[in-house]
């Protein structure tokens, strides 16, 4: 089985993490977002540590990228923000197969996903 690495916005982030246990539970290897704790405990750091915070997530998620088979965007409703849309970026440099939970009205991000996908089962199975 393939490994898979889920891309998208923190506003998602516990839908992306279902879903992501629901693709680990069929066998697939699976490398998820590190998403940080709360927006009010967020904003109680300075810039420039929310800089490097940033950061160290950014290239750890790189890190994961690499290492994934398959890119998965978790997409709901069509929505990739500005992390996003650099992971989309990142994972097409490095020619690897994303496919996305929904149609995106960008047509530049919409024309890299290889296929829109809605289930963990139907992810699963492009896997084998």
């Amino acid at each position: 089985m393939k490994s898979v690495v889920i891309c998208g916005s923190r506003r998602f982030k516990a839908e992306a993490k279902k879903f992501a246990n629901e693709l680990e539970k069929l066998g697939v290897v699976v490398y998820a977002p590190y998403h940080h704790s709360g927006q009010d405990e967020w904003e109680k750091f300075s810039k420039e540590y929310q800089t490097f915070i940033a950061l160290g997530l950014t290239h750890d998620h790189f890190y994961k990228i690499r290492m994934a088979d398959v890119v998965f965007v978790y997409n709901k409703g069509g929505y990739a923000g500005p992390s996003t849309t650099l992971e989309i970026g990142f994972a097409v440099a490095l020619g690897k197969p994303i496919y996305a939970l929904a149609p995106d009205s960008e047509l530049c991000r919409n024309a890299l996903f290889r296929e829109v996908i809605r289930t963990p089962k139907e992810l699963s199975k492009r896997l084998r």
